[in-house]
């Protein structure tokens, strides 16, 4: 069995070059990947790139549990919400149980995005009284979307979307917006009156005598009138009309808002809120393979909604002209769906189909499932980090880190000479690998470079030159024992190995408890610490070690030169020790002349 191994020992030191190759290429395809990719620098965290961080505590509302559930579904509107106002790269993150962190680097309206983040998701089903989508589809007499729900009592009938992008597309006006604003206008004013009117002789108290029914006709000419002129002022395509545009609206009351579809924004005039978020109790996106449809969204809703949006629908049927046979779907002021309804739709199931692809139809799944979130938030804490105050600290961070490197590499060249040749291209490997797979690391799992981050590697400066010295420590104990070099190094090897890994192992295992355990930036520090510890094995076993055996080949270290770091005398070897052969028997004693 002894030979065997003596056999795959030797092997395994006269190719060290493979490992040496294998590192290089591995070098090489990922800085090939990093500059292939665009993303040649690491993206830098909100402390260096400057911005704001917004800390939002999450409470339970309407009887419901504050669980990880509903937490990630509040990270997921929060951050489509965010980004959806055009900030890029904004980060939205779950701390602990029952905190959000939200930032947004530089760039972004600050203030617009904390009232984004900072309110409970709302999800209302209004009736469309006028739409500019509408008033553009007639004025081109483009063909607008067709019902596709049957008159069968079917529970799942099926409104046709008129949202979907080639519908809108082609129903939208080729007039410029100053010329057609007044023809519009005028439709608006007619919608509105008509949706007024029907809407208050819908109530007991309007026709509970001729005056309460004349005082019920002027305040719903008035409400026409203030809704015509929030209307005309409104501007979509202005971010900030947007923001507030339907924001502030009671469910009771009718309002403008805005809707985009396929990339263009549109107004609209909405009455009063008749069926609630939280009345939807599922949606989910399919693919109808059946009629070959595509992707439409199925809806499930409670016993209360179920009546309420059959009313709805029956009431909306009645009007073949649109926009007064459609329905918004409207997540906190914003319409996000339109759907034509051609029947009234019973049973408590519904289908929204049109020309969605698989993203869009998710998405509208996920507004109807999770737009009324069952949690509000409380703004713990805004903090506004200057780009200047990071590059500060970052430049101070670098200068900590390059004084580090320097002392270590001077300690090297002081204390181990020669083995400085060894220890500082492998500090170098290390710091390439570092930097490029953090590169790498941004667009992938959009890891961010913080300050916390940067620590965390000038930490691993100390971890990785302490793996090299328990290596030469080990060699220079083998020579002390009277070993040459090339042997010295394969009997050290297994003895510094389990050294380094274990600890390595308590290194990563430190860094995993502290990413765990804590949240925000600390987690960065702990990511960094934890990469550099897995990359200080890789550098060790694959480049130090094979560097070190192809080394142990030349005259200037075998022959152990004063300036390698492995003199013999300098390092006070023992001279070799040499067996004698004992007797096997008693040793006999000087034979006296007188017995002989």
């Amino acid at each position: 069995m002894a030979a065997p191994k003596r056999g795959r020992s030797a092997s395994a030191q006269s190719k060290p070059g493979r490992s040496l190759a294998l590192i290089l290429i591995a070098i090489v395809a990922l800085t090939g990947g990093m500059f292939a990719s665009g993303h040649t620098t690491p993206r830098l965290g909100i402390d260096l790139a400057g911005g704001t961080s917004i800390t939002l505590q999450a409470k339970a509302d309407q009887g419901s549990a504050i669980n990880k559930a509903n937490m990630n579904t509040a990270v997921q509107i929060m951050n489509n919400r965010v980004n959806g106002l055009g900030v890029s790269e904004a980060e939205v993150q779950t701390q602990g149980t029952s905190n959000i962190i939200v930032n947004i680097p530089k760039g972004a309206n600050s203030e617009e995005a904390r009232q984004q983040v900072g309110t409970t998701a709302k999800l209302y089903f209004r009736p469309v009284l006028a739409s500019e989508a509408s008033a553009g589809a007639a004025s081109s007499a483009s063909p607008s979307a067709s019902s596709s729900g049957s008159s069968s009592a079917s529970p799942s009938a099926t409104p046709s979307s008129s949202a979907s992008a080639s519908q809108k597309a082609t129903g939208s006006s080729s007039a410029s917006p100053s010329s057609s604003a007044t023809s519009q206008g005028r439709a608006v004013t007619d919608a509105l009156k008509a949706g007024s009117t029907s809407s208050s002789s819908a109530s007991p108290s309007a026709s509970a005598s001729p005056s309460a029914g004349s005082s019920a006709s002027a305040s719903a000419s008035a409400a026409a009138s203030k809704l015509e002129a929030e209307y005309t002022a409104l501007d979509c395509n202005d971010k900030a009309q947007r923001a507030t545009a339907g924001k502030s609206a009671k469910p009771t009351d009718a309002t403008v808002a805005c809707g985009k579809i396929s990339g263009v924004w549109y107004k609209y005039v909405l009455g009063p809120a008749r069926v609630d978020g939280t009345e939807v109790k599922k949606a989910q996106a399919v693919f109808d393979t059946q009629t070959a449809a595509g992707w439409q969204v199925q809806m499930t809703f409670t016993g209360t909604g179920a009546k309420k949006f059959a009313d709805v629908t029956g009431e909306l049927a009645k009007n073949s002209q649109p926009p007064q046979n459609e329905f918004g779907i409207v997540l906190d002021g914003e319409v996000v769906s339109s759907p034509t309804v051609a029947q009234s739709i019973v049973g408590g199931q519904a289908e929204i189909s049109g020309s969605f692809t698989q993203a869009e139809a998710q998405s509208l799944a996920n507004v109807l499932s999770y737009g009324a979130l069952p949690l509000s938030f409380r703004e713990q804490s805004v903090t506004t980090v200057t780009a200047a105050l990071g590059g500060e600290q970052l430049h101070a961070g670098l200068i900590a880190g390059a004084i580090g490197l320097g002392l270590v590499v001077i300690y090297l060249l002081v204390f181990y000479r020669g083995l400085s040749v060894v220890a500082i291209p492998s500090l170098l490997v290390s710091a390439v690998l570092t930097y490029v797979i953090m590169a790498l690391l941004g667009p992938a799992i959009h890891f961010a470079l913080n300050l916390p981050a940067v620590c965390g590697a000038i930490v691993a400066i100390g971890i990785t030159a302490d793996s090299f010295i328990v290596f030469f420590e080990r060699i220079r104990d083998e020579i002390r024992e009277g070993r040459t070099l090339r042997p010295a190094v394969e009997r050290a090897w297994p003895r510094a190995r389990r050294t380094i890994l274990v600890s390595d192992f308590v290194s990563f295992l430190a860094a995993a408890v502290l990413f765990i355990v804590t949240v925000g930036k600390v987690q960065g520090f702990a990511f960094t610490l934890g990469l550099t510890t897995v990359l200080d094995v890789v550098v060790v076993f694959f480049f130090t070690k094979p560097l070190m055996t192809v080394l142990a080949r030349r005259k200037f270290f075998a022959n152990g030169h004063k300036w390698s770091g492995l003199d013999p005398k300098g390092l006070g070897a023992k001279p070799p020790l040499r067996r004698t052969r004992r007797p096997a028997g008693p040793v006999a004693g000087p034979v006296d002349p007188k017995e002989a």
